[in-house]
């Protein structure tokens, strides 16, 4: 790993057992409501395992945040964030990296970057989608987004708004790495 991948880790583990402690929640209950399983849930909050976007959208979820919440970290009262501030995380399956541009409690706008390689995709599934909307603006190359069985087809520029949760895969399926940012409003 990385030492930007062992730091977002390390940091996202204590979120994750921070969050489960403070609502009084063993590991089984957390399985229970993540889908996620106790051995799995064990290995992240000890930063043994780095998980997958769809299994941190599943903790997430099973907590009523967003999965960029899962990223935060406390500001110290400054409107500025630097770019080496900005929390970064990489997917270990399909290495997309995923950089937290925007974040902050008393705001319901999150912007989040990512970076996804060539022939690789993500998913999510239609329960990531309840407590926000999306809009996807591709920054370079192109993106297929597939919204349950709808397929949108974005080059740079272009821009989707997500409608009602559905599943959603994030698909490059070009020999270029994509760049795209996500808008996303917390209800």
């Amino acid at each position: 790993m990385s030492i930007i991948e062992d730091k977002a880790d390390e940091a996202l583990g204590r979120r994750v057992r921070a969050e489960r402690e403070g609502r009084g929640w063993s590991l089984a209950d957390l399985a229970g409501r993540a889908g996620v399983s106790k051995a799995m849930l064990s290995k992240i909050e000890r930063a043994e395992a780095s998980p997958t976007a769809a299994t941190l959208s599943r903790i997430a979820t099973a907590y009523g945040l967003t999965m960029a919440a899962l990223f935060e970290v406390a500001s110290a009262g400054s409107r500025l964030q630097r770019a080496k501030d900005q929390p970064v995380w990489r997917d270990p399956k399909a290495a997309y990296v995923r950089r937290q541009v925007f974040l902050h409690p008393a705001n319901p706008l999150e912007l989040v970057e990512v970076e996804l390689p060539a022939n690789q995709e993500a998913g999510f599934p239609a329960s990531a989608y309840h407590l926000i909307r999306q809009v996807v603006w591709v920054i370079s190359g192109r993106l297929v987004l597939m919204e349950g069985t709808e397929r949108h087809e974005l080059a740079a520029g272009d821009r989707v708004e997500l409608g009602p949760p559905s599943d959603i895969v994030f698909r490059n399926e070009t020999a270029q790495p994509c760049r795209y940012l996500v808008a996303i409003v917390r209800r």
